[in-house]
Protein backbone atom coordinates (compact mmCIF):
# COMPACT_ATOMS: atom_id res chain seq x y z
CA UNK A 1 0.00 0.00 0.00
CA UNK A 2 1.17 3.53 -0.77
CA UNK A 3 0.41 6.84 0.91
CA UNK A 4 0.92 9.94 -1.20
CA UNK A 5 1.52 13.28 0.50
CA UNK A 6 0.83 16.67 -1.08
CA UNK A 7 2.88 19.12 0.94
CA UNK A 8 4.03 22.75 0.68
CA UNK A 9 7.58 22.75 -0.66
CA UNK A 10 9.09 24.28 2.47
CA UNK A 11 7.53 21.68 4.77
CA UNK A 12 10.16 19.33 6.20
CA UNK A 13 8.11 17.86 9.07
CA UNK A 14 4.96 16.26 7.65
CA UNK A 15 6.55 13.58 5.49
CA UNK A 16 8.94 12.67 8.31
CA UNK A 17 5.99 12.24 10.69
CA UNK A 18 4.15 10.07 8.15
CA UNK A 19 7.24 7.97 7.45
CA UNK A 20 7.89 7.42 11.15
CA UNK A 21 4.34 6.43 11.97
CA UNK A 22 3.08 4.69 8.83
CA UNK A 23 2.03 1.09 9.56
CA UNK A 24 4.04 -1.86 8.34
CA UNK A 25 3.53 -2.47 4.66
CA UNK A 26 2.77 1.18 3.84
CA UNK A 27 5.29 3.36 1.99
CA UNK A 28 5.16 7.17 1.79
CA UNK A 29 5.67 9.23 -1.40
CA UNK A 30 5.64 13.02 -1.58
CA UNK A 31 4.89 15.74 -4.14
CA UNK A 32 5.76 19.32 -3.23
CA UNK A 33 3.83 22.55 -3.94
CA UNK A 34 5.76 25.82 -4.13
CA UNK A 35 4.75 28.27 -1.39
CA UNK A 36 6.19 31.76 -0.99
CA UNK A 37 4.86 32.71 2.44
CA UNK A 38 2.52 31.46 5.14
CA UNK A 39 -0.29 33.84 4.25
CA UNK A 40 -3.79 33.35 2.87
CA UNK A 41 -2.86 35.02 -0.43
CA UNK A 42 0.17 32.77 -1.00
CA UNK A 43 -1.79 29.67 -0.07
CA UNK A 44 -4.58 30.53 -2.50
CA UNK A 45 -1.93 30.92 -5.20
CA UNK A 46 -0.47 27.54 -4.24
CA UNK A 47 -3.87 25.89 -4.58
CA UNK A 48 -4.51 27.39 -8.02
CA UNK A 49 -1.04 27.30 -9.59
CA UNK A 50 0.89 24.51 -7.88
CA UNK A 51 -1.56 21.92 -6.61
CA UNK A 52 -2.79 20.62 -10.02
CA UNK A 53 0.75 19.81 -11.20
CA UNK A 54 1.75 18.23 -7.90
CA UNK A 55 -1.39 16.08 -7.80
CA UNK A 56 -0.84 14.95 -11.39
CA UNK A 57 2.76 14.01 -10.63
CA UNK A 58 1.84 12.20 -7.42
CA UNK A 59 -0.82 10.22 -9.27
CA UNK A 60 1.88 8.59 -11.39
CA UNK A 61 3.09 6.76 -8.24
CA UNK A 62 -0.38 5.17 -8.05
CA UNK A 63 -1.01 5.91 -4.37
CA UNK A 64 -3.85 4.19 -2.54
CA UNK A 65 -4.44 7.10 -0.14
CA UNK A 66 -3.36 10.73 -0.63
CA UNK A 67 -2.97 13.19 2.26
CA UNK A 68 -3.43 16.88 1.45
CA UNK A 69 -0.99 18.04 4.09
CA UNK A 70 -1.72 21.71 4.67
CA UNK A 71 -4.25 22.52 7.38
CA UNK A 72 -4.42 26.24 6.74
CA UNK A 73 -4.82 25.90 2.96
CA UNK A 74 -7.86 23.69 3.56
CA UNK A 75 -9.25 26.38 5.84
CA UNK A 76 -8.45 29.07 3.25
CA UNK A 77 -10.39 27.09 0.63
CA UNK A 78 -13.41 27.33 2.93
CA UNK A 79 -16.38 25.06 3.57
CA UNK A 80 -17.48 25.16 -0.07
CA UNK A 81 -14.05 25.14 -1.71
CA UNK A 82 -12.44 22.40 0.36
CA UNK A 83 -14.73 19.57 -0.83
CA UNK A 84 -14.14 20.66 -4.44
CA UNK A 85 -10.40 20.72 -3.76
CA UNK A 86 -10.48 17.16 -2.42
CA UNK A 87 -12.60 15.98 -5.36
CA UNK A 88 -10.07 17.48 -7.79
CA UNK A 89 -7.22 15.65 -6.05
CA UNK A 90 -9.18 12.40 -6.13
CA UNK A 91 -9.65 12.71 -9.88
CA UNK A 92 -5.99 13.60 -10.47
CA UNK A 93 -4.57 10.79 -8.34
CA UNK A 94 -7.28 8.13 -8.59
CA UNK A 95 -6.91 7.64 -4.84
CA UNK A 96 -8.83 8.16 -1.63
CA UNK A 97 -7.94 11.62 -0.29
CA UNK A 98 -7.49 12.87 3.26
CA UNK A 99 -7.94 16.57 3.98
CA UNK A 100 -5.91 17.45 7.06
CA UNK A 101 -8.23 20.34 7.89
CA UNK A 102 -11.34 18.13 7.74
CA UNK A 103 -9.58 15.29 9.57
CA UNK A 104 -8.84 17.56 12.54
CA UNK A 105 -12.52 18.36 13.00
CA UNK A 106 -13.44 14.68 12.75
CA UNK A 107 -10.74 13.67 15.23
CA UNK A 108 -11.81 16.30 17.76
CA UNK A 109 -15.46 15.28 17.48
CA UNK A 110 -14.53 11.60 17.86
CA UNK A 111 -12.54 12.48 20.98
CA UNK A 112 -15.59 14.16 22.50
CA UNK A 113 -14.11 17.65 22.38
CA UNK A 114 -16.49 20.50 23.04
CA UNK A 115 -14.30 23.49 23.92
CA UNK A 116 -10.93 23.66 22.21
CA UNK A 117 -7.83 25.79 22.74
CA UNK A 118 -6.07 26.38 19.42
CA UNK A 119 -2.35 26.98 18.96
CA UNK A 120 -1.02 27.73 15.46
CA UNK A 121 2.19 28.78 13.76
CA UNK A 122 0.29 31.33 11.71
CA UNK A 123 -0.32 35.03 11.31
CA UNK A 124 -3.64 36.29 12.74
CA UNK A 125 -5.58 36.00 9.46
CA UNK A 126 -4.82 32.28 9.07
CA UNK A 127 -5.34 31.59 12.77
CA UNK A 128 -8.76 33.20 12.49
CA UNK A 129 -9.66 30.92 9.56
CA UNK A 130 -8.82 27.89 11.69
CA UNK A 131 -10.98 29.23 14.51
CA UNK A 132 -13.93 29.92 12.21
CA UNK A 133 -13.63 26.48 10.65
CA UNK A 134 -13.74 24.72 14.00
CA UNK A 135 -16.69 26.80 15.15
CA UNK A 136 -18.55 26.04 11.91
CA UNK A 137 -18.10 22.36 12.78
CA UNK A 138 -19.92 22.92 16.08
CA UNK A 139 -16.91 23.26 18.37
CA UNK A 140 -16.35 26.12 20.82
CA UNK A 141 -12.95 27.79 20.66
CA UNK A 142 -11.71 29.00 24.02
CA UNK A 143 -8.64 30.74 22.60
CA UNK A 144 -6.85 30.84 19.25
CA UNK A 145 -3.23 31.97 19.52
CA UNK A 146 -0.80 32.11 16.60
CA UNK A 147 2.98 32.44 16.60
CA UNK A 148 2.85 34.89 13.69
CA UNK A 149 5.42 33.12 11.50
CA UNK A 150 5.35 34.30 7.86
CA UNK A 151 8.45 32.57 6.49
CA UNK A 152 7.16 29.03 5.95
CA UNK A 153 10.56 27.42 6.50
CA UNK A 154 10.92 29.01 9.93
CA UNK A 155 7.91 27.05 11.17
CA UNK A 156 9.85 23.78 11.10
CA UNK A 157 12.60 25.44 13.14
CA UNK A 158 10.34 25.96 16.17
CA UNK A 159 11.73 23.59 18.79
CA UNK A 160 9.24 21.34 20.64
CA UNK A 161 10.10 22.96 23.97
CA UNK A 162 9.39 26.41 22.51
CA UNK A 163 6.03 25.18 21.28
CA UNK A 164 5.23 23.88 24.78
CA UNK A 165 6.28 27.21 26.30
CA UNK A 166 4.10 29.18 23.85
CA UNK A 167 1.10 26.94 24.55
CA UNK A 168 1.50 27.29 28.31
CA UNK A 169 1.58 31.07 27.94
CA UNK A 170 -1.70 31.16 25.99
CA UNK A 171 -3.83 28.24 27.15
CA UNK A 172 -5.73 28.20 30.44
CA UNK A 173 -6.37 24.48 31.09
CA UNK A 174 -9.48 25.37 33.09
CA UNK A 175 -11.04 26.99 30.03
CA UNK A 176 -10.83 24.09 27.53
CA UNK A 177 -11.22 20.33 27.32
CA UNK A 178 -8.89 19.74 24.35
CA UNK A 179 -5.98 21.45 22.62
CA UNK A 180 -5.42 21.54 18.87
CA UNK A 181 -2.01 22.48 17.47
CA UNK A 182 -2.37 23.52 13.84
CA UNK A 183 0.28 23.28 11.13
CA UNK A 184 1.70 20.22 9.43
CA UNK A 185 5.16 21.84 9.48
CA UNK A 186 5.28 22.27 13.27
CA UNK A 187 7.01 19.58 15.30
CA UNK A 188 3.79 19.25 17.26
CA UNK A 189 3.65 15.46 17.17
CA UNK A 190 7.09 15.38 18.81
CA UNK A 191 5.87 17.84 21.43
CA UNK A 192 2.50 16.17 22.03
CA UNK A 193 3.42 14.18 25.15
CA UNK A 194 5.10 17.20 26.75
CA UNK A 195 2.13 19.41 25.83
CA UNK A 196 -0.32 16.99 27.44
CA UNK A 197 1.83 16.76 30.56
CA UNK A 198 2.21 20.53 30.85
CA UNK A 199 -1.43 21.40 30.18
CA UNK A 200 -3.20 18.37 31.59
CA UNK A 201 -5.38 18.20 28.47
CA UNK A 202 -5.55 15.85 25.47
CA UNK A 203 -3.76 17.31 22.45
CA UNK A 204 -4.58 16.80 18.77
CA UNK A 205 -2.15 17.83 16.04
CA UNK A 206 -2.58 18.30 12.31
CA UNK A 207 -0.36 15.37 11.34
CA UNK A 208 -1.82 13.03 13.95
CA UNK A 209 -5.36 13.68 12.73
CA UNK A 210 -4.35 13.14 9.10
CA UNK A 211 -2.47 9.94 9.95
CA UNK A 212 -5.44 8.49 11.80
CA UNK A 213 -7.76 9.23 8.88
CA UNK A 214 -5.27 7.80 6.37
CA UNK A 215 -4.91 4.67 8.49
CA UNK A 216 -8.70 4.22 8.66
CA UNK A 217 -8.99 4.52 4.88
CA UNK A 218 -6.08 2.13 4.38
CA UNK A 219 -7.62 -0.46 6.68
CA UNK A 220 -10.86 -0.12 4.74
CA UNK A 221 -9.05 -0.86 1.49
CA UNK A 222 -7.31 -3.88 3.00
CA UNK A 223 -10.56 -5.43 4.21
CA UNK A 224 -12.40 -5.01 0.91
Amino acid sequence: MRWGVLVPATNTVAEVDFQRHAPDGVTVHTARMYLEATTAESERRMLVEELPRAARDLGTARPDVVIFSCTSAGAVAGPDGEPRLIADIERATNALVVSTNASVKEALRDAGARRVAVITAYVPDLTEKIRVGLESAGLEVAVAAGMGVVDPFEICEVEPEDLVRFACEHVDPADADHVFVSCTNLRALEARAALEAALGLPVMTSNLAAQRKALALTEGLVTR
